[in-house]
Formats: structure tokens, C-alpha cells, sequence
């Protein structure tokens, strides 16, 4: 079976720790580089989280410094929710800095996009800042992308305000490139991660999964929701899922556009599934009980997996 190659950019933060977990020992996906990025915690945490996971997971996959902020609009946290450092709950190894790749990360983006035999597939679990970047300096290289993958944007309330999405709100301007690039767009929106969850029977089945089923525990059992919600949700794995299990997901075709001047609505995700001209394909619906349960068995995957 041919790996889908992929390229990761995400702000760790917990639920991006499960989705780089769940990437790194796919079956089905060969990871070519992860890209740390300012967004829930200050680039210093979300790049020393990206290293220490690598360590404690024993993988090997090249580190890439992203952006230390957004491309306009001043800088946003979501340290309340995900602790100070971004992974509260659960001390990994310290790693040091042996896995970092020297470089611009849009330029060495660039490269292993470019010389890859198959189109590269674009995941962005975070603010899409360097994904921008890319698109800006380098605008040839949609013609090896595959696709863009993200979890981010909401067709209804925002978590961040009340019209607009963590993720795009961080850097609307940088999603605005994203999706009007020419490139697909597959998008988890807020309300499919709403809906995604486990319960607490199931993530006391997690635990049982060694020391990653451990990990992914003890982080999850420290995210506190704005709103004060029990259940665990599971935001970022949901951009993995709808790469690799579209069948759990009912997708519909959409025109996504960035609000950019709003005073109240900045950073809102306009989906448009009445328009012609569609740029992304939007997971609307999500069989819980079937993403559950894939989750849960990539964990174990995880843990069988470890070098």
C-alpha cells in the first residue's frame, strides 16, 4: 500500500497531540516533516511539546520552525483551556533539538513539496500561517498539493467569538489564502468536533492502552471547556479522520470565505452550500459511535507501533 504523504502544521495544544499520535503511526500516512506554529500557546511551548512528543514516542520525523505569529492581527491564546504550556496534565521527556530542521519554513516546505514523486497532502491543525506563507512566496507549488486538510471554521457559533472558530480566528487572513488557492479544502469544522467525542467509560479504556493510551488520558482529563462541558471531545483528530475514513462523515460540497473587516464578525468562516463556485468540501455530520471507535484503535495502533 502507497503512504499518503503529509505534511503537519499544528499548535500543541492537547487534542493536536493526539492527531500528530494517531499521523505519526498511520498505516496509511508518511509523514514528511511536522510544523510547529504559534495558536493555542506562544511558539516556544508548541515547538518544545512537538519535540518532547517525538522523544516520547521514539519517532524520528523532521521538525520545522513555523510562525511566531499571525500574518496581521496581534497574537491570541488559548492557554485557559489547554494550561500554560499547551499540554497540561502530562510531563513528556525534554527533548533537545536534534529533530529541528534549519530552514524558512515555506521554503523547505517548498522543496520536499515539490520533489516529492506524488502530491502532498497538507494538514493544518492550527492557525494556517505558514501554510499562507507558502502559498504567498512560492505560488507554483499548488500544482503538487493534493489537498489541504483542517480542522477549523464553524457553520454556526464560534468558540473563540461568537462568529468565528479558534483556529481561523487566529489568522484569518492566512485561512483567506488557504482557501483561495485553488487547491481542495477538506474541512472538520467546529460542530463536528462538538459532536466527535468519547465518553468517560471509553477514555478509562484509553488509559489501559500503555503509556500512550496513558498520556492521552491524563491530557484529556486537563482540557477545560469554556462552557463547562464533560465530555471529551476530540477537535484535531477529526481533520485525520475525514483524510482517511471519509465514511464516517456526511461531506458537502461549500463556497468558504473569510471574514476580514467585520468589527463583530472577523475571522467568522462564511459557508455558502447554496453557490456554484464551491473551494471546500465541509464534514457537516459524523457517525460518533464509528469515530469512537477508530480512535480509540489507533491508540492502541500507537502504542504496537512505538520504535
Amino acid at each position: 500500500m502507497t503512504k499518503k504523504p503529509l505534511i503537519i502544521s499544528t499548535d500543541p495544544g492537547i487534542d493536536d497531540v493526539a492527531a500528530m499520535t494517531i499521523s505519526l503511526f498511520s498505516k496509511e500516512l508518511d509523514v514528511k516533516m511536522i510544523v510547529p506554529t504559534w495558536g493555542n500557546v506562544p511558539l516556544k511551548y508548541t515547538l518544545q511539546n512537538t519535540l518532547n512528543l517525538e522523544k516520547f514516542l521514539g519517532t524520528q520525523v523532521p521538525v520545522v520552525v513555523g510562525a511566531n505569529q499571525p500574518l496581521v492581527a496581534p497574537a491570541i491564546s488559548a492557554a485557559s483551556v489547554h494550561g500554560k504550556t499547551g499540554i497540561a496534565g502530562f510531563e513528556l521527556p525534554e527533548a533537545d533539538n536534534s529533530l529541528i530542521k534549519p530552514g524558512l519554513a515555506s521554503t523547505i516546505m517548498y522543496e520536499e513539496i515539490m520533489n516529492s514523486p506524488e502530491k502532498v497532502t497538507l494538514m493544518g491543525i492550527g492557525p494556517l500561517t505558514d501554510y499562507a506563507l507558502l502559498l504567498k512566496q512560492y505560488p507554483d507549488v499548488i500544482e503538487n498539493i493534493e489537498e489541504f486538510v483542517i480542522m477549523g471554521g464553524n457553520i454556526g457559533r464560534g468558540n473563540h467569538s461568537p462568529l468565528a472558530e479558534y483556529n481561523i480566528a487566529g489568522d484569518p487572513e492566512a485561512a483567506s489564502v488557504v482557501f483561495n488557492s485553488g487547491v481542495l479544502v477538506k474541512v472538520a469544522p467546529l460542530e463536528i468536533g462538538n459532536k466527535a467525542h468519547v465518553t468517560q467509560a471509553q477514555m478509562t479504556e484509553i488509559k489501559k492502552h500503555g503509556k500512550v493510551g496513558d498520556m492521552l488520558y491524563s491530557m484529556f482529563s486537563n482540557i477545560h471547556e469554556p462552557d463547562g462541558d464533560t465530555r471529551i471531545k476530540i477537535f484535531d483528530p477529526t481533520a485525520v479522520g475525514i483524510m482517511l475514513h471519509p465514511e464516517f462523515f456526511t461531506m458537502r460540497k461549500a463556497r468558504v470565505d473569510i471574514e476580514l473587516t467585520g468589527r463583530f464578525t472577523y475571522g467568522a468562516t462564511s459557508m455558502d452550500f447554496m453557490k456554484e463556485d464551491t473551494n471546500a468540501l465541509i464534514a457537516t455530520d459524523v457517525d460518533v459511535e464509528k469515530f469512537a471507535s477508530w480512535f480509540i484503535d489507533s491508540v492502541e495502533v500507537a502504542e504496537q507501533g512505538q520504535k
